[in-house]
């Protein structure tokens, strides 16, 4: 349960679709105007309750993020020496894979040493 923006609601919905998970969501417009700019993009039912479906449809849903910060599920950037590390995911509906990454970019220089 939360609160965010609508662009982060339909980042939520596209992995839990990629993962077979639910949601439930509603525009709650939370500052002067936003009312009438949701009127204006076609939103006439202010109460309506939106789903991941809803927010994420069609079949060919792809999420890719990296993380910036340390989370319980993915490390943030982690700089060293000679360069920084970094964690990833890429979650497919269609293929229903999940791939981890992580990567380790180098700084120019024969002498960088890589620890993990």
């Amino acid at each position: 349960m939360g609160i965010g923006g609508a662009p982060e609601g339909v980042l939520a919905a596209a992995a839990l679709r990629c993962l077979n998970g639910g949601m439930l969501a509603r525009l709650v417009p939370t500052k002067p105007g936003q009312e009438e700019r949701m009127r204006k993009m076609g939103i006439t039912d202010l109460k309506r309750i939106y789903t991941e479906q809803d927010l994420a449809p069609g079949p060919d849903i792809l999420f890719v993020a990296t993380g910036v910060t340390d989370g319980s599920f993915m490390h943030g950037v982690r700089f060293f020496g000679g360069g920084y590390r970094t964690s990833s995911v890429s979650m497919s509906l269609r293929e229903r894979q999940i791939r981890f990454a992580d990567t380790v970019r180098l700084e120019d220089g024969s002498d960088v040493v890589v620890e993990f």
